[in-house]
């Protein structure tokens, strides 16, 4: 790792953004196959009423939260020929993704019960597998750069590299649902083809993400990084913040396939639904970087939630595909930008950590956030299934009650637009501001011995 008595490390050059990007990419072949289809699949493909499996997302996914933090520990105590968190990527990608296929393929001949217990078991440690990747991925992005803005590069092509990812998952995936004669067997050939494209994805990842930013290797205690966290006000409003967008989020990524199958009464329009939406977070993080250096990431941020809440209420009443499809493009372009500033203001609080508490700890900093957005995504994936559920939806029926659908016009529009106001709200009150970032960077680096 080099960086200079300053804290200034060498301009990261494309090859290391292209490689940064390439293992958000390989993440999201597991995490977004799993948000966008598992639902769909436990509910028409196994047998799972969709009520139980909204129960089945919240306790996993508060487990995977927790899990979580474990993990954020391991990885701040780890230090290797590698570095810190480069090892992840080459050691626990492989068991990730083979555990994404174990996901997508309940054995058939089970009783209901125990298709329910191989659903929790698989899904449990699919999640907790995913931890021991993403939290040091995430992290990484801490020790290349120091620079804000090439933090929020880093960040745009991380959210780049998760909409193509996302937009290759639909036009593969969304196709079988409507045509496969055996749906089972399709997802499970296509979750063993994402395992040979994930695999080398990753190792690319490895071999391009140098840490280069100094810190001290010194592992602290647990009561350290306990207070490391707690007097980080600029990581516990943007954790809230986070648990609240996600829940609007993951409500939307939970029902868009059927918004688009019952809603619009065409399943095939759900790739144009996620094209929209992808288009939007292509243009939102190709926008970002030129919005934090004008009005700072607290600001854009703000921005992001309320174009967010736009597209929630379009998709909540839109009478028709072409308003619909114009909605879930404005949720793109909102979501977009909150998802790309998150990984960058949660990299500046790892900056603020050290700077208040004298104890640098990414992974455990990153774990806080990613606990805070497990609990998001949990209640957000659980809220649209029940929501679905109790609006009286038919497993694999044709056509669905108007209560049905309207349920799903709730999960997908009104859910992710009222709570993102609740999220704003909370960042509005954000205290790290640009200004403020570059003096407490400057200030720490100052305190560090000299070579």
């Amino acid at each position: 790792m080099t960086s200079s008595p300053s804290g200034q490390t060498p301009k990261l050059g494309a090859l290391q953004y292209i490689g940064y990007g390439a293992g958000d990419f390989a993440n999201n072949l597991a995490f977004s196959m799993a948000s966008m289809f598992l639902l769909l699949y436990y509910t028409d493909v196994v047998g799972i009423a969709a009520t139980t499996a909204g129960t089945l997302f919240l306790l996993v996914r508060i487990w995977d939260g927790i899990g979580d933090v474990i993990a954020g520990r391991i990885v701040d105590r780890t230090s290797t020929r590698w570095g810190r968190y480069r090892p992840y990527l080459l050691f626990a990608s492989l068991p990730l993704l083979l555990l994404l296929v174990a996901l997508f393929s309940v054995p058939g001949g089970l009783s209901e019960g125990g298709a329910l217990v191989y659903a929790y078991l698989s899904y449990a440690l699919f999640s907790f597998a995913y931890g021991l990747v993403n939290i040091p991925y995430g992290s990484l992005a801490t020790a290349m750069t120091q620079n804000p803005d090439e933090r929020s590069k880093l960040s745009s092509v991380r959210v780049l590299a998760t909409n193509l990812a996302i937009l290759l998952l639909a036009a593969v995936v969304s196709p079988q649902i409507t045509t496969s004669d055996d749906l089972q067997r399709s997802l499970t050939v296509t979750t063993l083809g994402l395992v040979v494209i994930g695999m080398p994805l990753y190792l690319f990842t490895f071999s391009t993400a140098e840490e280069r930013v100094q810190r001290d290797v010194e592992k602290s205690s647990l009561r350290q990084t306990w207070d490391t966290v707690k007097q980080n006000k600029p990581l516990l409003l943007l954790g809230l913040s986070s648990v609240l967008f996600l829940c609007g989020m993951f409500a939307l990524e939970t029902s868009a396939i059927y918004y688009a199958r019952y809603v619009l009464g065409n399943a095939d329009l759900y790739i144009v639904l996620i094209a929209a939406q992808v288009i939007g977070m292509f243009l939102a993080a190709l926008l970002i970087p030129t919005a934090v250096r004008a009005i700072g990431k607290r600001t854009s941020y703000v921005v992001g939630g309320a174009i967010t809440v736009l597209g929630g209420v379009v998709t909540a009443v839109a009478p028709g595909s072409v308003l619909a499809i114009a909605g879930f493009g404005v949720l793109g372009l909102g979501i977009g930008a909150i998802n790309t500033l998150i990984w960058a203001l949660v990299a500046d609080t790892v900056e603020y950590g050290e700077w208040r508490t004298g104890v640098r700890a990414e992974g455990a900093t990153y774990s806080v956030l990613s606990l805070s957005r497990k609990f998001g995504q949990a209640v957000g994936a659980a809220a649209a299934a029940y929501i679905i559920g109790l609006g009286g939806y038919v497993s694999g029926a044709a056509t669905q009650s108007d209560g049905a659908v309207a349920s799903i016009r709730i999960a997908a529009g009104a859910v992710p637009a009222g709570i993102t106001l609740a999220a704003i709200a909370v960042m509005a009150s954000y205290p790290l501001t640009e200004s403020k970032f570059r003096k407490i960077v400057a200030e720490t680096a100052r305190r560090r011995p000299g070579p």
